[in-house]
């Protein structure tokens, strides 16, 4: 496979600057993303495009703490509402 190639293949995106997290700590800005993806798709569908923006957010910021959000979740532990 040829560079060109790849490069049409895969596009690289992170989170965008977000004023409500300036700092460099990035974790409040993650778990906001994660919480606001829920709550947006338990409104407007997992269909909403600017959902996915959430959840592309979050992958990005903290990949390592997604699983142990999903189990809590799943387990009804999960220590915020994600009630829209």
């Amino acid at each position: 496979m040829s560079e060109s190639d790849l490069s049409s293949k895969y596009v690289l995106q992170t989170a965008g600057f977000d004023a409500r997290f300036p700092n460099t700590n990035q974790t409040r800005h993650c778990w906001q993303n994660y919480t606001d993806y829920f709550k947006c798709i338990s409104a407007k569908g997992e269909d909403f495009a600017p959902c996915k923006q959430f959840k592309r957010a979050y992958n990005s910021l903290c990949p390592s703490e997604i699983t142990k959000w999903d189990e809590q979740r799943e387990n009804g532990t999960f220590p915020a509402s994600l009630e829209p």
